[in-house]
């Protein structure tokens, strides 16, 4: 696999940006031609009591086994793409304080520039900065998410935050229907495949990004809490909607990762954000990029 992960000051890789290392909340990899950064938008102190799936006793021992005595951090990230016709953002965090636009700012990409903005799902902290005072913030780029998604949150299970910030994109929001593993891909346009990974919400949907033999995959929410949900992919998190089908396609998910050796991505895996998966026993060990 031909990729180099790199910390530290990245120099001449765009025109009007360098930046720094974890300090800074931004990390990049190379997919082929393509330059990728995870963005953090937010780090703060976890909490293991989102975590179901397992009786009292079975979680009280995962959690003694794989989760520190002094906590653990959780992270929200978000992803940005920058191929060489396109500049696409996967997720936008929550907007609070305009962090995610600010780290793109360092990286010489202004909101405007963005050409496509990838919703994994339409929790708030994945599309909270599509809109500010009602207006778009990315003037120029199209919206996509799965069609599920879209019909679920502004139809079936209405949610007014959602469909506000989809509002001022008119026509420029495009929905599609991804393919679950084991289908045949469909690209959104070159490099980018959707992939179906339903049960966190109705239509949550990962992105493979592949360029010159090179993949990296982004997972969205597929994990909360990395730590257990990676050794034991049954545990689910109460923020799933089906937790049960969410524990299936987690299993799903990181066996094809670890089997194709495809580094996977998170917007919620702390700082690099980015890793390599592996079979371990009978879950799955996470060695973070570096």
């Amino acid at each position: 696999m031909k990729r180099k992960f790199i910390l530290g000051i990245l120099l001449g890789v765009m025109a009007a940006g360098s930046y720094g290392n974890e300090s800074d909340g931004i990390f990049f990899c190379k997919v082929g031609q393509f330059e990728v950064y995870m963005l953090v938008e937010s780090q703060r102190s976890g909490n293991a009591g989102i975590l179901t799936g397992a009786d009292e006793a079975t979680m009280a021992a995962l959690l003694a086994r794989y989760i520190p005595a002094g906590g653990f951090n959780h992270s929200a990230n978000a992803f940005l793409v920058k191929t060489p016709e396109k500049i696409i953002l996967v997720d936008t965090g929550t907007g609070t304080g305009g962090i995610i636009l600010e780290k793109m700012k360092k990286l010489g990409v202004e909101p405007d520039q963005v050409d496509a903005v990838l919703i994994t799902h339409l929790h708030g902290d994945h599309f909270g900065s599509l809109q500010k005072d009602g207006r778009a913030v990315f003037t120029k780029a199209k919206i996509y998410l799965s069609f599920r998604e879209r019909e679920y949150w502004t139809k079936t299970n209405v949610n007014q935050g959602a469909a506000a910030a989809l509002a001022p994109y008119g026509s420029r929001v495009e929905t599609f229907e991804p393919v679950h593993l084991g289908g045949a891909f469909r690209e959104l346009f070159p490099g980018i495949t959707p992939i179906a990974a339903y049960g966190h919400t109705p239509g949550h949907t990962i992105f493979l990004v592949e360029n010159s033999g090179d993949k990296l995959l982004i997972i969205g929410d597929l994990l909360h809490v990395a730590l257990v949900q990676f050794p034991v992919p049954e545990i689910s998190a109460t923020y799933d909607s089906d937790p049960q089908t969410s524990a299936v396609i987690r299993r799903q998910v990181l066996d094809y990762a670890a089997k194709n050796r495809i580094p996977v991505g998170g917007m919620h895996i702390v700082f690099p954000g980015m890793g390599t998966v592996e079979a371990a026993g009978e879950g799955f060990r996470f060695l973070p990029a570096d």
